[in-house]
């Protein structure tokens, strides 16, 4: 078990990783992830593609998702502290979406994937999450989708007191398609952090929940941010502060690629059976 994005023990987002995994079917891989009951769990497998040094397909409970952050952060960590050995000074990550290169300096970080949806948010679909979020229209200042494999839409509020006081409910939906919601917000400059994140999603169930430090969206979000200018190159982000964790994401573009880092730590081992 791994504790990705934290500032200390037990303040990030856990993730489950499965090691030798060859043998498990999609059934089971999806049964293990759901009786683990965490927001992700990951299964090391032998690369397919030469590029690769290993291959990892990655479990939420309500099904297999082609890229996640802290996923992709804790699974590289996993992997190389059970002795991985990667091909060159960059690891090569195979996932759903293809190839994600990691770097492992001060702090493993990962290049943040290319977004499969972009742009504008009809405003049908925009006032519904803002019913879901609570707000009026004037405490947003931007949406946009920020999608690299989640489905997430990007919410902009004013400032980071607004992000904290969000009070969602699914029950103020009534569209049809999924509900994945990434709400940021700045802090002020002398504060320790530059943003404030929450994101939002629809379980199984249909519920609406909180997910702690999300490596995914935070990519997603930076992209949209430091390319519209309302973000400097490097800024470190805050989630999870409403759920009492205190998640550290830290956010660098170098030339034209961002780099999603934080803090990986392996805090329990056991065996499956």
């Amino acid at each position: 078990m791994v504790d990705v994005f934290g500032s200390g023990p037990f303040s990030g987002n856990p993730l489950a990783v499965v090691h030798d995994a060859e043998g498990l079917t999609t059934g089971e891989m999806l049964a293990i992830t759901r009786w683990m009951n965490l927001s992700e769990t990951t299964f090391l497998l032998a690369p397919s593609s030469e590029e690769a040094d290993y291959r990892v397909r990655i479990f939420t409970l309500r099904g297999e998702l082609p890229f996640a952050g802290h996923p992709t952060l804790g699974t590289c960590h996993a992997w190389l502290g059970a002795g991985g050995t990667p091909k060159s000074d960059i690891v090569i990550q195979e996932c759903g979406i293809g190839l994600v290169e990691l770097r492992n300096e001060m702090r493993l970080s990962f290049a943040a994937p290319p977004l499969i949806r972009s742009g504008r948010v009809d405003d049908a679909y925009a006032d519904q999450i803002t019913a879901v979020l609570g707000l009026s229209p004037d405490a947003i200042v931007a949406t946009e989708w920020v999608d690299n494999g989640p489905g997430w839409v990007g919410v902009l509020l004013k400032n980071h007191e607004i992000v904290l006081s969000l009070k969602p409910d699914i029950g103020r939906y009534s569209g049809d398609g999924r509900v994945d919601i990434g709400v940021v917000g700045p802090h002020p400059e002398d504060s320790e952090v530059d943003f404030e994140v929450r994101a939002f999603f629809a379980n199984s169930q249909g519920q609406l929940v909180e997910d702690p430090v999300t490596g995914s969206l935070n990519a997603s979000l930076a992209q949209w941010l430091i390319g519209s200018g309302r973000a400097p190159a490097s800024y470190v982000a805050a989630q999870g502060s409403a759920m009492g964790r205190a998640g550290r994401i830290q956010i660098t573009r170098d030339n034209s690629q961002i780099w999603v880092g934080g803090s990986t730590v392996t805090l329990m081992t056991g065996r499956i059976g």
